[in-house]
């Protein structure tokens, strides 16, 4: 993808873009380059389904409980979230600006029978068009744009009233520059290197900050952590690393 720097929206860094086009194909692929997420998915699965049904009065119980509830997955990449989504009900819009991870996405909810509005394209995109959603699906993403505190605005910006907004990040912190850098890159190489800039990683109180300004409240955070003689994740209290965020707005 061709990318005019001059006329950049302040979320869209052109190298972020251009380091996970030439991923795209390995979305699927759960020993691949993105096997981490496929195991990383189920502790993240599990929070948006318990928190969603909890604080807009789903069943959980149901087959289908996100029925009639928009949603948005920003950075939508090969459509690991945004399937499930829709699986569960959802109205599902996933945005990318990458166009090799939307065809990829495309294709492969296609083979799967699964209806989701795939964009190419930025949040900004869709706040300038108007477009409002119930809940968004803001996943492993903040720390890779380019102005985070202007794309919490615009991500907000899109959340009806009584709508939710997941975040999930990294801690700016020495024990997440070990093990997210140095372990997950280097040693374990669970992602390539250079994945992550450990100076873009975003601290809780930074995050709050940039929320609260903008007429919301985080409502429930909850850290993510590796247990490795299962070989699975599982939530924490300890916010450290990985952390995940659920934003309500009045």
């Amino acid at each position: 993808m061709t990318i005019d720097t001059k006329s950049l929206p302040p979320s869209l860094d052109p190298a972020e873009v251009e380091k996970f086009s030439k991923l795209a194909a390995e979305w699927w692929d759960p020993r691949g380059k993105f096997g981490v997420l496929h195991v990383f998915n189920p502790v993240r699965l599990d929070y948006i389904k318990e928190q969603v049904t909890a604080r807009l009065g789903r069943d959980p119980l149901l087959r289908r409980p996100f029925e009639g509830l928009r949603f948005l997955d920003i950075g939508c990449g090969g459509g690991l979230l945004s399937e499930p989504m829709a699986r569960l009900g959802a109205s599902v819009v996933g945005v990318d600006p990458s166009a090799k991870n939307i065809k990829t996405a495309s294709v492969h909810a296609l083979e799967m029978d699964l209806e989701i509005d795939y964009r190419e394209g930025l949040a900004e995109d869709l706040a300038a068009q108007g477009e409002q959603f119930d809940v968004i699906l803001n996943m492993e993403v903040i720390e890779h744009v380019a102005d985070p505190q202007a794309y919490t605005r615009t991500c907000l910006s899109m959340l009806r009233p009584g709508g939710l907004m997941f975040v999930a990040t990294l801690n700016r912190t020495a024990k997440s520059f070990a093990l997210a850098i140095i372990g997950a890159e280097y040693v374990l190489r669970w992602l390539p290197k250079g994945t992550h800039q450990w100076e873009k990683f975003i601290t809780p109180e930074e995050l709050k900050e940039w929320i609260e300004s903008n007429g919301a409240r985080i409502r429930d955070e909850v850290g993510v952590t590796y247990h490795p003689l299962e070989g699975t994740w599982k939530r924490s209290r300890d916010l450290g690393v990985n952390y995940m965020v659920v934003v309500a707005k009045a």
